[in-house]
């Protein structure tokens, strides 16, 4: 689970690989909107996407309390900047409201958390990025990295 501004979300846990502190970002020429840029993890040059414009959420400066988490999206490792982790939670079958139940056509999420404290969106990772975010994607990455 995860904060962007007020709002609580969450990706599913099997999809996390880590949590990470927000480091430098470098500008990815020809990438999709909602890359940001990318950062190096231990020798892979991984993307930065940037959830508030996939939501189109207000954006904002990043600060030095902010967090990436290293994911995987589909075949794509990916690194999500949020305000900040809280951790994981335990939701049970019977806590998940499908979102066609609730919001029909609401793309990237997967489903609704309902919790006593609250509601908590539940992003479909697999579904990040559509076939053309991805295709472009892998362009700007094969052009840094000198890969075809």
């Amino acid at each position: 689970m995860f904060l962007l501004d007020d709002c609580r979300y969450a990706v599913r846990l099997a999809a996390v690989r880590r949590i990470v502190p927000l480091v430098d970002i470098t500008r990815l020429p020809q990438a999709p909107d909602i890359v940001r840029g990318v950062i190096n993890v231990e020798g892979r040059v991984i993307p930065v996407i940037d959830i508030r414009r996939r939501f189109r959420l207000p954006e904002r400066e990043s600060s030095l309390n902010d967090q990436i988490i290293l994911a995987q999206a589909g075949r794509h490792a990916v690194a999500l900047i949020v305000d900040a982790a809280l951790g994981v939670i335990d939701a049970p079958a019977t806590m998940i409201a499908q979102i066609d139940e609730i919001l029909p056509g609401l793309e990237h999420v997967a489903g609704l958390v309902k919790r006593a404290d609250g509601l908590i969106l539940i992003h479909d990772l697999d579904t990040f990025l559509s076939l053309e975010e991805a295709e472009k994607l892998e362009g700007a990455l094969a052009q840094t990295t000198g890969t075809s």
